[in-house]
């Protein structure tokens, strides 16, 4: 039996952990939970490792921060891009998790979660990336969308669903 109490203070413990969290999320005034697919706990993680969004001039550097963004390698003149390995991997990881979770289709219905990511995946994928550059693709998505919610303070505004023409 005292299994069990244990178990129900620690979910009350963790109710009430959550609550001190959503309230100091509404202190950034930042919307990131109104980003499918962000809760609280993925918002303040983000908050966390990226910090003050104004240190970064633009997206591009957010990304490169993240370890997003394809690094070059070249010499006399010859070169090519690779996946960039170095960057915050939390804040990667992180990118990385939001983005299989936008691809997602759910098992009960075969319908995916994010229609618009979805067929941005499939469309990267039809143009000859494979399933892990596809899902670079996304997180680069991703970035632009945290970083312009997080600079402006706004809330997340889906893309228009594109019209069925059947």
């Amino acid at each position: 039996m005292s299994l069990v109490n244990d178990l129900a203070h620690q979910r009350l413990a963790l109710e009430q952990t959550e609550k001190e969290i959503e309230k100091m999320l509404t202190t950034f005034d930042y919307r990131l939970t109104t980003l499918p697919g962000i809760g609280t706990a993925i918002a303040s993680k983000l908050i966390v490792e990226i910090g003050d969004v104004s240190r970064f001039k633009n997206a591009d550097k957010l990304a490169a921060f993240a370890g997003i963004s394809p690094k070059n390698f070249s010499s006399a003149g010859k070169g090519h891009d690779e996946s960039n390995k170095q960057g915050n991997r939390q804040l990667r990881s992180l990118f990385y998790f939001l983005a299989v979770s936008m691809v997602a289709v759910s098992a009960h219905n075969g319908k995916p979660y994010q229609p618009v990511f979805r067929d941005y995946f499939l469309r990267k994928i039809s143009e000859g990336k494979t399933k892990s550059q596809a899902l670079v693709c996304i997180m680069r998505r991703l970035v632009n969308i945290v970083y312009g919610m997080m600079k402006y303070k706004t809330a997340y505004r889906p893309y228009p669903q594109p019209l069925d023409k059947t």
